[in-house]
């Protein structure tokens, strides 16, 4: 039988603060644990949340962007179970009353654009870590109160490719607004996948499992794909499919049951007593709003308005970092080409352009297009220019390194014509050969010129004097 695949998917993204979200204790990664954490994250006797303003104001970014219908009004809910990972006993949440809801993004697939639908963004807090060594668990609460939100889809995508492309879509967003570093290696960005099968044509849905915590753009892809494989088998041999909730093991390649789910759980929600219902200002709100950082694709368009590939501006805007430092090159420099070549190609082969914006950079956007226009203006060639950025990337600057080298291109037309026309005396045969039709003898000249000015020569106007001075020595 052929069966629809029905996705929905439930994003999870650590905000960028500097504190949690109910405590001013600071939001950290990778460091010593349990060395982050203050009375309010161990759910301390007599301790209160305090609600993290920044935090709701990341979350507005969000809902602006998504096209969410944005809630004035701010509530929190308590969500009641136990874990060994919430100290509290319950989670503090938005059940109820999300921040956002009604939204809608558009992604690309091979069909063309199509929408998908958001239910709801809501805020909440992260739980501690826990690792699992033999018969212990560990836990880390360095993460327990970092600021989150999830954003939960409807069930509009029908593949793999579509899931990726709506995550990848998300991921990119929230990184331009800042709201997110968006590591998924890191857990910064984690998502639930629901997924379903029916028959071709039928409006019902069938029974979902969920799988749990996908940290990587090329698992959701190959869970998502094992998990359909796995579901029409049991609907081919006329099994049932149970919901569960499932992970993904990377080294099987297949989705592993985690727990089965027999209905739903009672989580005796209630409003949190400890956070009373906070108004947002209009005013406020419309601030946050008016002064929204360009997103991904409007820089793309900006890009492809002056002149760019669609090739070009796609790279440069997947990589917000190289985007940025293109920008503050174009500062500099008219050569939007050239300078988006250098970006592409040749920055990556000598360094990480994820850390272009890093303190320990010494490259700057001035020094590589003082050496853009360089080329430009045959002050050094292509070919000079690679020997010239790794000493920019030390943070030399280009003009010291051009005269340090020697490397300043000689385009002086009555200087280069003494040079060649002693060349040409010197290599009689080789202008019999350019006559003769050989044309080797021409780069053979170029090379011997570039040889006696040391390779100073400017290249393009050597070639063309020589064939000038060549013609006037017809025979």
């Amino acid at each position: 039988m052929n069966y629809e695949t029905v996705i929905g998917i439930e994003i999870h993204c650590e905000l960028k603060t500097a504190t949690k979200m109910f405590s001013p204790a600071p939001v950290t990664f990778a460091k010593r644990p349990n060395s982050c954490v203050n009375e309010i994250d161990l759910a301390h006797p007599g301790t209160l949340p305090s609600l993290n303003k920044n935090a709701v104001k990341q979350a507005i970014k969000a809902c602006a962007v998504l096209n969410l219908e944005i809630d004035p009004l701010v509530r929190f809910d308590r969500k009641n179970y136990y874990y060994p990972d919430l100290a509290k006993g319950y989670q503090i949440t938005q059940q109820f009353h999300p921040i956002g809801k009604d939204g809608h993004v558009s992604i690309p697939t091979s069909t063309g654009e199509k929408i998908v639908r958001i239910n709801r963004l809501h805020m909440e807090e992260d739980t501690a870590k826990q690792f699992h060594y033999n018969t212990e668990t560990w836990i880390d609460y360095n993460r327990a109160g970092t600021p989150l939100v999830e954003i939960v889809s409807e069930p509009d995508m029908r593949n793999a490719e579509e899931a990726v492309a709506y995550v990848e879509k998300l991921r990119s967003i929230l990184y331009y607004l800042g709201v997110s570093d968006v590591k998924m290696e890191e857990g910064s960005l984690r998502c639930d996948i629901n997924i379903s099968l029916r028959p071709v044509g039928s409006e019902a849905y069938g029974v979902k499992t969920e799988i749990k915590n996908l940290n990587s753009l090329n698992n959701i892809k190959v869970a998502i794909e094992a998990e359909i494989k796995r579901q029409s088998e049991l609907l081919d041999k006329g099994e049932a499919v149970e919901q569960a909730t499932r992970r993904y093991d990377d080294v099987a390649k297949t989705t592993i049951l985690m727990r089965k789910k027999e209905g739903s759980v009672d989580y005796k929600y209630f409003p949190e007593p400890n956070i009373p219902p906070i108004r947002l200002s209009k005013e406020w709100v419309d601030e946050i709003i008016a002064t929204l950082p360009e997103l991904p694709e409007a820089r793309k368009e900006r890009y492809l308005s002056i002149g760019l590939s669609e090739y070009d501006a796609t790279v440069l805007t997947q990589n917000k970092d190289l985007s940025d430092f293109y920008d503050e090159i174009l500062k500099h420099t008219d050569q939007t080409k050239i300078a988006a070549n250098w970006c592409i190609s040749e920055l990556p082969a000598v360094l990480d352009t994820q850390h272009l914006a890093s303190a320990k950079n010494k490259l700057t956007p001035k020094n590589l297009a003082d050496m853009i226009n360089g080329i430009k203006t045959g002050t050094i060639s292509s070919k000079q220019a690679k020997d010239v950025l790794p000493h920019l990337i030390q943070g030399e600057n280009f003009e010291d390194v051009v005269n340090r080298l020697g490397l300043k291109q000689v385009s002086d037309t009555g200087e280069l014509l003494r040079v060649i026309v002693d060349t040409l005396d010197e290599q009689a045969q080789s202008v019999v050969d350019f006559h003769n039709g050989k044309d080797r003898a021409l780069g053979f000249l170029v090379g011997q010129v570039m040889k006696k000015t040391k390779g100073q020569a400017n290249p393009a106007l050597t070639s063309s004097l020589i064939t000038e001075e060549l013609m006037k020595r017809k025979p």
